[in-house]
């Protein structure tokens, strides 16, 4: 079998590779090819960090290292928070979204090294965190999330809009934070940014149609953690790459009640005018992929999944206008500072460095 790097192996999501696949384990290296530093954002513009999945953790116990007696650490997790930080005002952050797949193994000492991590953030700029299928059980207990990241957590923050009260079941499944809104305002623009858990079922899409629903005047983003990737589930791991990506038809979490990315799209996103962009994570075999729908009200919906694993984070740099929004999309090492180039498996540069021209929603207004 081909013997990964420990990066490489940990960004796998689920399964054991088929014996012979060298060409994956190829693709799937960390290596990718990096260009010049990213310039500061200039006046008039803001930016919004996503973070995708952060599961290369190190150390005792974790799938890199499991013979390891050192404590546990996620050098990756913590160059992204420390870059973020570093740049608050040169890259003028207004807000920081985390995709989910925080941790690897949902263990405590894993959701410590998190904690930690977005500590460096906490109190400094407005975020949200979306739950992925390495953050909860299959059932959709996510307490150990909710242990490390409650709701009470963001008390003390005006921009924190509050959270899903939790199924009937009782609050560790979808409560307490699992599934959360955001309120900001950047740029003349006011913002709502929800966050919701992996494959979140219909009584959480119900409470963020009604959250959305509130907010018409505000421009609205998303982040769930699955969303684009193979449309059919892999039947085997080679699909995980080859398969056909779109929208995905298939969950992971919540059994019955889970609703696929498709699902989602149709009982939720499609249904408002003011969304602009979904963002996800989920698939580091598919790594970046980028597509636009159309919603009901014949407004366009950016679909943008961002799964690196391997160094690198996504700035997205809005520049407001009476009409419609200009987003630079910068993909950049958080280690190094670089900007990629490409990768492997998404090898053409135009895929991590774009732009999106987005109208302004129809409810909205911008404020000089």
């Amino acid at each position: 079998m081909f013997a990964f790097s420990p990066f490489s192996a940990t960004a796998l999501h689920a399964g054991t590779l088929l014996s012979g696949c060298i060409l994956i384990g190829l693709l799937l290296s960390d290596q990718a090819f990096a260009s010049e530093p990213l310039e500061p954002a200039p006046e008039g513009s803001f930016s919004i960090v996503v973070l995708p999945d952060t599961q290369a953790y190190r150390g005792m116990g974790t799938k890199a290292e499991p013979d390891s007696t050192a404590p546990v650490t996620n050098r990756i997790f913590r160059d992204h928070v420390d870059w973020v930080a570093g740049n608050l005002q040169r890259q003028r952050i207004a807000f920081v979204s985390h995709v989910g797949d925080i941790v690897d193994k949902n263990n405590r000492s894993e959701w410590q090294v998190a904690r930690e991590c977005m500590d460096v953030l906490h109190g400094r700029v407005p975020y949200g965190i979306s739950v992925g299928n390495h953050d909860m059980t299959s059932g959709g207990d996510s307490r150990l999330f909710q242990d490390f990241f409650p709701a009470s957590r963001f008390d003390d923050f005006d921009w924190y809009g509050g959270c899903f009260d939790g199924s009937a079941a009782g609050p560790h499944v979808s409560g307490n934070n699992a599934n959360s809104f955001q309120r900001f305002s950047a740029g003349g623009l006011d913002f709502i940014f929800l966050h919701l858990e992996c494959n979140a079922p219909d009584d959480v899409l119900r409470w963020a149609n009604r959250r959305l629903e509130e907010h018409p005047n505000h421009i609205a983003l998303i982040t769930s953690h699955m969303g684009w990737g193979p449309r059919d589930k892999p039947r085997e791991a080679a699909e995980f790459v080859t398969g056909d990506k779109g929208r995905m038809t298939w969950s992971k979490m919540h059994g019955a009640r889970g609703n696929t990315p498709q699902q989602m799209w149709d009982k939720c996103y499609r249904r408002h005018e003011n969304l602009i962009a979904v963002f996800s994570g989920d698939q580091s075999r598919t790594v970046a992929y980028r597509a636009v729908s159309e919603g009901d009200h014949g407004n366009p919906v950016h679909e943008l999944l961002q799964d690196y694993g391997t160094g690198y984070l996504r700035v997205y740099r809005f520049t407001p206008t009476d009409d419609e929004l200009l987003i630079r999309v910068i993909t950049i090492h958080s280690a190094s500072s670089e900007l990629c180039d490409g990768v492997p498996l998404v090898p053409d540069r135009d895929e991590h460095q774009f732009e999106l021209r987005v109208p302004l929603p129809a409810t909205v207004s911008l404020k000089r």
